[in-house]
């Protein structure tokens, strides 16, 4: 592939719903620039884009892949991402690297909630965007409902292209709605002038006026001769088009067949005609050597940096820093410097990925994306540069995971190999993440929902050979007491020789402080026990506190105090006492009203004011108190509440289907409370039957 200059790149990431057909559009894409030969089928598990065993066998898209295409002299990076909402951080990503977007809509299904998701990514990055609708082949597709779905949640920005012309239930051409002329598909990628049929008038005169609308709003000048009946001109449409197509106020919708490859000519024309090239964008970072501002703006003249927006690692290709080049010019001699790692960076050669095929170029400009192998050091989020001018650029923000299992190795000895696997994947996928929670003996895996957590499992043993159960998790549940008791422990034994001796009297009451797991006192009077047992009676209380004695959780806010005992002047020891502290805390403990803690969460739901009646009724089925209500933008609500954490298992895949995907959720660990006793007996039983 050649080396293309900046102003000649389009950086592009196709966003949408699940199925909405962004990887046939792909597929449709490198057939009709000739960078393919024939279009792969997603159902035929031969597509460029999901080239992974996991995307081929469950036939959606999994990760970000990188296909370049070569159209009108210009190089258009398309990033095609999933669609589902658990493989967000594969769109996050892309979405970092990407300049504009292409949303893609199913002529049939119409507009969903991957469609507002993406067109709120666009906003939250500042993406100019179009809107493409496929299927438009398919017999009960409609364009026109596509179109007012989209104005009446967008309003007046949006503007059709073209509109479909059918004969006997088949996609066989379109009306150019600028020109106001029709098209007729003749063999692939071509077409000819033909008539306007009189059925298409109806629905050519609404598209029209919306996009006449569109470019009227564009000035006060066009708004004037649009009130005034007056008709734009072809070339004041495009040019008005072009301008604002850049800040985002209009949104130009295509439409075609990816399967027939019939209107993605023109849609991979108007990416390389409306669309920002990188250098019409900005992109600063900070330069640690002088500390002052770096502004890279992708100027190729400037001194070479580079942001590492995702990793791929490959147990057959090895691992790829996929790379955007921010400015300068890269070679594949470059010794670059990473100072975040404080590591020297070699890259040796430089590649652009088609799907998993690296392709060796001799250099990237500013603003094209590319990837670099085997830099070791180099992960996710970093920056490349000169080491005499380093910089550093800001780092994506990427979803927080929520949803958790604890998981298992079924076989013996897997444990490292495991370990070993996961970091490979957390190296890929920045929402996967594990936690090692010592304290209820368990491994546990973070991911964005349910189908995430799957999908990893069946990668561990369909990449890396090892298998994992995945479980769920127990809750750091704690202990502590809510009345008083008065013990007296004696620990004697005889053995021949010395003996063991060691006697204690404690009280044992609520500390009232649930962030300690004991205070402890000595009140003894008269050397009863001698001062320097004092600290063998503190470790007895260390060592009881560790594993209560109703469900063997840790103990919290006890306030233990020693006021009398005896001893013998030979057989007494550090031991001895200690051994009797952990009787007297244990017979102590029970008698002053054990009981079980949970823990709270502080929970936030953000749904549609439509969902938050459902929201809040589920929560409160799941012992949770909802706080209070916060309207913001988009007509939606923040529901704040204190919910168990034992409420949150599964409860991604319950908002997601409550509110159609729309709803999102955040919670942090707020406290402990005292368990209803319910909750208590069943945990109880649930432990003594593990131990």
């Amino acid at each position: 592939m050649k080396v293309y200059r900046t102003d000649e790149i389009r950086n592009v990431v196709l966003l949408g719903h699940g199925g909405s057909g962004k990887t046939s559009l792909v597929e449709a894409m490198s057939y009709i620039s000739g960078a393919t030969s024939r279009m792969g089928k997603i159902s035929e598990g031969n597509t460029i884009s999901d080239f992974d065993k996991e995307e081929q066998k469950r036939e959606f898209s999994i990760t970000t892949s990188l296909v370049p295409i070569e159209w009108e002299k210009a190089k258009i990076n398309i990033l095609d991402t999933p669609g589902y909402f658990d493989f967000v951080g594969e769109v996050e990503e892309a979405v970092s690297a990407a300049d504009a977007a292409v949303i893609v809509v199913s002529g049939k299904a119409g507009v969903e909630v991957g469609t507002e998701k993406a067109w709120e990514l666009c906003e939250k990055y500042n993406l100019p965007r179009m809107v493409y609708v496929t299927e438009m082949d398919v017999d009960d597709a409609s364009f026109r409902q596509v179109v007012e779905d989209l104005t009446a949640r967008y309003g007046k920005c949006i503007a059709p292209r073209a509109i479909p012309i059918r004969e006997n239930e088949k996609l066989v051409g379109y009306v150019n709605v600028i020109k106001n002329a029709g098209r007729r598909f003749t063999e692939i990628g071509q077409r000819e002038e033909c008539e306007i049929p009189d059925y298409c008038m109806p629905n050519l005169e609404i598209c029209r006026n919306t996009l006449l609308e569109a470019v009227a709003e564009t000035s006060d000048d066009f708004m004037e001769r649009y009130f005034a009946g007056e008709e734009f001109s072809i070339e004041e449409i495009r040019a008005a088009l072009r301008t604002n197509v850049m800040d985002g106020s209009i949104v130009p919708v295509g439409m075609g067949s990816n399967l027939q490859a019939q209107g993605v000519v023109n849609l991979l024309s108007d990416i390389v005609r409306f669309f920002p090239s990188p250098d019409k964008r900005e992109c600063a970072g900070i330069n640690r050597t002088t500390n002052e501002i770096f502004e890279a703006n992708y100027d190729f003249a400037k001194s070479k940096t580079a942001y590492v927006f995702k990793t791929m690692v490959d147990p057959f290709i090895g691992k790829y820093s996929l790379i955007k080049v921010c400015s300068g010019v890269l070679k594949g001699d470059d010794i670059l410097y990473n100072a975040a790692a404080e590591a020297e960076a070699k890259p040796g050669k430089l590649y652009t990925l088609i799907g998993n095929k690296p392709v060796e170029v001799p250099e990237l400009f500013a603003g094209d994306i590319g990837a670099v192998a085997k830099l070791t050091a180099t992960k996710t989020g970093d920056t490349l540069s000169s080491k005499t001018s380093q910089v550093l650029f800001g780092k994506t923000e990427y979803s927080v995971p929520y949803t958790y299992m604890k998981y298992t190795t079924p076989t013996k000895g897997d444990e490292d190999k495991v370990s070993q696997a996961l970091a490979k994947m957390m190296a890929e996928d920045v929402t996967l993440k594990t936690v090692n929670d010592s304290e209820n003996r368990q491994a546990l895996l973070y991911g964005m929902g349910d189908q995430h957590l799957e999908v990893v499992a069946s990668k561990l043993q369909s990449r890396y050979k090892v298998e994992i159960n995945l479980e769920t998790p127990r809750v750091a549940f704690r202990e502590t007491i809510r009345k008083n008791s008065d013990v007296d422990t004696k620990y004697k034994k005889q053995s021949g020789g010395h003996g063991q001796y060691g006697h204690v009297k404690m009280t044992f009451e609520p500390s009232g402080n649930l962030e300690a797991p004991y205070v402890f006192e000595e009140k003894v009077v008269g050397g009863a026990v001698p001062r320097n047992y004092f600290p063998a009676v503190e470790k007895g209380l260390q060592d009881s506190v560790g594993k209560g004695p109703l469900a063997g959780y840790p103990v919290v806010g006890v306030k233990a105090t020693l006021y009398d005992g005896s001893y013998h002047p030979v057989d007494s020891s550090e031991q001895a006492f200690k051994t009797a502290t952990v009787q007297a805390f244990k017979k102590g403990f029970m008698e002053a009203g054990p009981v079980l803690l949970e823990p709270i969460a502080s929970l936030k739901v953000t749904v549609p004011d439509d969902y938050t009646g459902d929201v809040m009724g589920d929560l409160n089925k799941r012992r949770g108190r909802v706080l209070g209500m916060t309207p913001i933008a988009g007509g939606k609500q923040i529901i704040e509440a204190d919910i168990p954490m034992t409420g949150l298992f599964g409860y991604c895949t319950v908002l997601r289907s409550m509110t159609g995907g729309r709803g999102t959720y955040a919670y942090e660990f707020a406290r402990y409370e005292q368990a209803p006793s319910d909750v208590q007996e069943k945990e109880i039983a649930a432990r003594a039957a593990d131990e």
